[in-house]
């Protein structure tokens, strides 16, 4: 659009303030992945001085090491604040968090370097207090990003190399982080991007807690769907959206994985809890949500938790199969619903994707067995030439009555001082 409609301008379609209004309508997100260029710069450049120094590291003298580590640390920081006084903001908040990094690569130097071996997380756990401290000092997306990643690296070292979960990692990320999302400095939206890989960072360490205690695969949804209610409850619509993204993706890929291999009832039987303690979990959760959503306006998402009705309960075989594929139906119908009524260009395009996986999961487990091959990918191909070209019918439409409709709206000049 913004390199179609100057011409619709020259060509008096439209007006300038027309073509403003509808630019506004579609804001640029990709520019928020500018945000990630000091975050993935301070951790490149100190990887990048950590394996330097680990090359050389035991023909140093131990005075030269420490001070090697209390000099980088000192100097990121004081750079850090150089910058930030002078009002080069991204390069002020790349320092620091170099500085952070460093923090942590001395922590484990630092143990290295006087032999002190240690079985617990007290150590790595006091890398993420400063993250999350650091956050709070400094109004940065990229400091606010740094700590849920290295909470990450943290648990992930915990129940990888000791074998133990660190609850207190999980605590100061869902808890730290997550409030330091939830509640933006004054005059500030709350990041979407930090809401999405805060959402990550939650799933992947309940993934390793499902990991860690060999517990069946579905309880890993009770806390990603936590994860999701607290999305609902979120004042700012979009925020709460992308905090409920990454669990909903992977709900979606539960339910499509039971779709492709629920005629296995060796593959069900791994995914069954004991029916009272996981339902009731669920249930409490699902209260939480539905609250949430009732408080905020916003039940017409309530068929989200479609996607985590409880299917693998029952006998394994086509009809469990065919039950998903029924979800997967209704769920794709439901935001598909959701978007004509809210007239959202990206959520129709969203439900249509979804219809037409539906589409090709059934056909493949439905015809497959039993079609000529050859008949089998010519009606499939036949099948996704259709919807592609349904859809791009429907979204040429949908784009044409948003114009239509912004063009209807009396201009609406800028005034201007006489």
């Amino acid at each position: 659009m913004e390199t179609e409609s100057p011409a619709w301008v020259a060509e008096g379609l439209i007006t300038e303030a027309q073509r403003a209004r509808l630019l506004a309508r579609y804001p640029p997100d990709a520019v928020q992945a500018v945000g990630l260029l000091p975050l993935l710069g301070s951790i490149l450049v100190g990887l990048s001085a950590l394996s330097v120094v680990a090359a050389n590291w035991q023909s140093l003298p131990p005075p030269v090491r420490l001070g090697l580590l209390l000099g980088s640390l000192l100097a990121a920081y004081a750079g850090g604040e150089y910058f930030l006084h002078r009002g080069n903001r991204r390069v002020g908040h790349g320092l620091l968090g170099l500085g952070l990094v460093i923090f942590g690569a001395s922590i484990i130097l630092t143990s290295q370097l006087y032999q002190l071996v240690g079985y617990d997380v007290s150590g790595l756990l006091a890398w993420v207090v400063a993250g999350v401290l650091l956050s709070y000092l400094y109004d940065s997306q990229t400091l606010t990003l740094l700590p849920i990643v290295i909470g990450v690296a943290v648990q992930t070292y915990c129940t990888q190399a000791l074998g133990v979960f660190s609850y207190a990692t999980l605590g100061l990320v869902a808890l730290g982080s997550g409030w330091r999302w939830w509640r933006p400095a004054a005059g500030r939206e709350p990041d979407t991007l930090v809401a999405s890989l805060l959402a990550l960072s939650l799933l992947w360490q309940a993934a390793l807690w499902v990991a860690l205690t060999h517990a069946k695969i579905t309880w890993f949804f009770i806390p990603a769907m936590l994860v999701y209610a607290a999305g609902d409850w979120h004042p700012h619509r979009a925020a709460g959206r992308a905090l409920q993204g990454p669990p909903l993706v992977a709900a979606y890929l539960f339910a499509l994985g039971l779709a492709l291999f629920g005629e296995t009832d060796q593959y069900a039987g791994l995914l069954r809890p004991p029916v009272l303690a996981y339902l009731g979990a669920l249930g409490a959760v699902l209260a939480l949500s539905v609250a949430g959503k009732r408080a905020r306006g916003r039940l017409a998402s309530l068929p989200d938790w479609l996607l985590l009705l409880p299917g693998f309960y029952l006998p394994g075989g086509l009809p469990l199969a065919v039950a998903t594929l029924v979800v997967l139906y209704a769920h794709a119908g439901s935001v598909l619903a959701r978007a004509h009524r809210a007239g959202e260009a990206e959520q129709l395009t969203l439900g249509t994707v979804l219809f037409v996986v539906a589409t090709m999961v059934a056909y493949f487990k439905l015809t497959w067995a039993f079609l000529d091959k050859s008949l089998f990918f010519l009606i499939g191909g036949v099948l996704l030439l259709s919807l592609s070209w349904y859809l791009r019918r429907r979204n040429a439409h949908r784009l044409a009555a948003g114009v239509a409709a912004v063009i209807a709206l009396p201009n609406q000049e800028p005034e201007t001082n006489s």
